[in-house]
């Protein structure tokens, strides 16, 4: 389980991810992210965005799920990708979404990693007027858990279980979307809350607040010490983060709000270059302050968050690089 620090109000300004660039490369490789406005496509971006200085050009293709995106990595099918590390332990053991995809595990071998990240936390939104106050409200409820194909679906209904032990399907409705759906039926009312992962201070959760209010629902003390919700702090790319309501303009809940925090890292395959994996992620660090000015969040991307759960062993290329910086390197994350 990763600490997450508290964050304020006033610190929490997202600024507009940076765009990737041309860059005179013999050779574009393939990326795939999330949608826009997500967190991890601001990230993703912002990589390709410093990888091109080093003439190492990716073509990003955004809106992407990433259980499909990683899978696509394995097989090498893509050269970089946004990587979730609670669908890693899902690959190798061919598990859930993956049950059915006969090679999962020997795609998950071939899993490398560049630099994890601290990205936001799962955001539980209810506009005003819903009929919902606190989480024993949603009984009987419609709610946005996540897309279909995704892991966030599961995460978000395991969250919901895990407060009020409502089961999606028997106490409350769980609709599953697209996340730009999911945002549209919430504005439009067609549903009662939405669960969304998003960084804080997103201007996505925030356009709740312009024409009108609207409430997250904070997860309550007395259930934080659970050994249930421990359990899902500690899972791989998850643990509580903390952070001031009032960074949202319109929001509701008061004070401080406990939420279910993730992250994620910038993957690639054990078939790129280690010339090409060392360029990029040298530029990458290079560029530190113009990364730090993308967007807020970002601000915590440093040497000593270098290896925010990742859970894969390095790639040879960033290990080059992260020795050569003199950045300890845990053991487990040599390959």
């Amino acid at each position: 389980m990763y600490n997450f620090r508290k964050i304020t109000a006033a610190a929490a300004v997202v600024a507009s991810a940076a765009l990737v660039p041309a860059a005179a490369t013999a050779q574009i490789f393939k990326g795939e992210t999330a949608g826009v406005g997500d967190p991890v496509h601001t990230m993703f971006v912002t990589f390709a965005n410093q990888a091109g200085k080093a003439d190492v050009e990716i073509q990003v293709n955004a809106g992407q799920t990433l259980t499909k995106s990683m899978l696509k990595g394995g097989r090498q099918e893509i050269d970089f990708f946004s990587t979730v590390p609670s669908l890693v332990n899902l690959m190798k053991g061919q598990k859930r979404m993956y049950e059915k995809v006969g090679d999962a595990a020997e795609a998950a071998g071939q899993l490398r990693a560049i630099l994890g990240f601290k990205a936001g936390a799962y955001h539980p939104v209810t506009l005003a007027g819903s009929g919902i106050e606190n989480w024993e409200d949603l009984k009987g409820k419609t709610i946005f858990t996540g897309p279909p194909a995704g892991s966030a679906s599961a995460t978000s209904e395991a969250l919901i279980k895990i407060i009020t032990g409502y089961e999606a399907g028997k106490d409350y409705e769980a609709v599953r979307l697209s996340w730009g759906e999911g945002y549209a039926a919430l504005a439009d009312k067609k549903i009662d809350m939405m669960v969304r992962p998003a960084e804080i201070g997103s201007s996505k959760i925030e356009q709740f607040g312009l024409s009108g209010e609207f409430r997250i629902l904070s997860i309550p003390e007395a259930v934080v010490s659970s050994e249930e919700m421990q359990a899902l702090f500690g899972r791989p790319g998850r643990g509580m983060l903390q952070f001031d309501g009032g960074v949202y303009k319109g929001q509701l809940t008061g004070g401080e709000i406990t939420a279910l925090g993730f992250t994620q890292f910038v993957g690639t395959h054990t078939g790129v270059d280690e010339d090409v994996v060392y360029a990029a992620t040298k530029a990458f660090w290079d560029n530190l302050d113009e990364v730090h000015a993308t967007a807020f969040f970002l601000k915590d991307v440093t040497a000593e968050s270098a290896f925010t759960s990742v859970n894969v062993p390095l790639h040879p290329g960033a290990v080059r690089y992260y020795d050569e910086a003199g950045i300890a390197i845990p053991d487990a994350l040599r390959p």
